[in-house]
């Protein structure tokens, strides 16, 4: 009899970023590469949490600096992000990584098609084609929704709901129990947040997500 390698979703964790944390000193030599490692004393990262780099010195550190990027293969004293800079030049200078904080969202029912989106098809057919040729465009990673049972006292979902209001761009972690690299990352616009009603029952919600870039796993 085979034994099913089934993941369980039960113990999934949605989370919204609502605000920022302390800034954490890069201590130690930048290593460069593919993805680019970068040294921090028991900088208390998760994998999947999304820092902002600055203060970085070096004839190429623009390449980091004032930009963000999700935690990866986070060890007690370095994590690594999603930036190639092989045969750049960067220091330490004074560099810090500044993470986002984030709020769990209460009573997640389910969500569905994460990273379902796809690339469009560029017709690239000439005159001198044989047969149709086409290139791939750009990754649209889609939408994701959520259900959920509504609470007034839940900030998760207060943070969704002011992001609805405001329409702008958040960060969201999808956290599943198990797997290699079970953290999602990505930006988000929240296009609904929809209730409903029924007798017997209690108050449901309906959120549209749109993925806004990429979706970094961690």
């Amino acid at each position: 009899m085979t034994t099913s390698t089934a993941v369980s979703a039960q113990g999934t964790i949605h989370q919204i970023a609502t605000g920022t944390g302390g800034a954490k000193t890069i201590s130690g030599t930048v290593g460069v590469g593919n993805p680019t490692v970068l040294t921090s004393t028991s900088h208390g990262f998760a994998n999947g949490d999304v820092v902002a780099i600055a203060a970085l010195t070096g004839a190429d550190a623009a390449e980091l600096n004032s930009k963000t990027y999700a935690v990866q293969f986070k060890t007690t004293n370095t994590f690594a992000v999603a930036q190639d800079t092989t045969g750049k030049t960067i220091t330490v200078g004074a560099g810090t990584a500044t993470p986002n904080t984030y709020t769990a969202i209460a009573n997640v029912r389910s969500g569905t098609d994460l990273e379902s989106g796809s690339s469009p098809e560029i017709d690239v057919t000439d005159l001198t084609s044989t047969a149709k040729e086409f290139r791939l465009g750009l990754v649209d990673n889609g939408s994701y929704s959520l259900t959920l049972f509504h609470s007034n006292a839940d900030a998760g979902q207060a943070a969704l709901q002011a992001r609805r209001l405001d329409g702008a761009a958040v960060n969201m972690k999808v956290i599943l129990p198990t797997g290699t690299t079970p953290t999602a990352s990505f930006s988000a616009l929240i296009k609904k947040f929809s209730k409903s009603v029924a007798v017997d029952g209690v108050v449901e919600a309906s959120v549209d997500i749109r993925v806004n870039g990429v979706i970094t796993w961690a």
